[in-house]
């Protein structure tokens, strides 16, 4: 089996050869050599002149695909920008006000936001009145006075 399959690839291969030198046959013409040397030189110069055109060719169509592929990249990029990333769920989590502002504006930036500090202690006084004392209207009042002076020190 392996003698046949090795002739079949020497058969195939050619097969091959065979059929480049019909299609070089029929497409290319074989050179005249004959002649002078003038006509040699002309013959030079047109297959200059075909290689340059086909360079340019060449170069034009590189430069297209160069474009094209760039776009093509441009255009995944806005795909992936249009699909967007998936944003993982939000726990819930506790924090204070302290802890949110230092989140927000960064660990360098600290404020101290203690608001219970920033109210003024009022001290409750325990009233100790008498039970004559109750209609000494005089005392009343300095005692109304002394709370009014509480709220209005800032």
């Amino acid at each position: 089996m392996l003698q046949i399959a090795a002739n079949w690839i020497v058969q195939e291969t050619k097969d091959i050869a065979a059929a480049k030198e019909a299609y070089m046959a029929e497409h290319c013409p074989k050179p005249s050599l004959s002649g002078d040397q003038a006509a040699l030189m002309e013959a030079c110069k047109k297959l200059h002149a075909l290689i340059d055109k086909v360079d340019e060719e060449r170069y034009d169509l590189n430069s297209k695909v160069g474009k094209a592929d760039k776009e093509i990249e441009d255009l995944k990029i806005k795909v992936v920008d249009l699909a967007g990333v998936k944003k993982p769920a939000l726990k819930k989590v506790r924090m204070s006000a302290d802890a949110m502002l230092k989140a927000l504006l960064g660990s360098k930036h600290t404020v101290n936001m203690d608001l219970r500090s920033n109210l003024k202690q009022v001290k409750k006084e325990v009233k100790q009145e008498p039970s004559e004392a109750v209609g000494d209207w005089r005392q009343n009042i300095e005692e109304k006075a002394d709370r009014k002076k509480m709220f209005e020190t800032s």
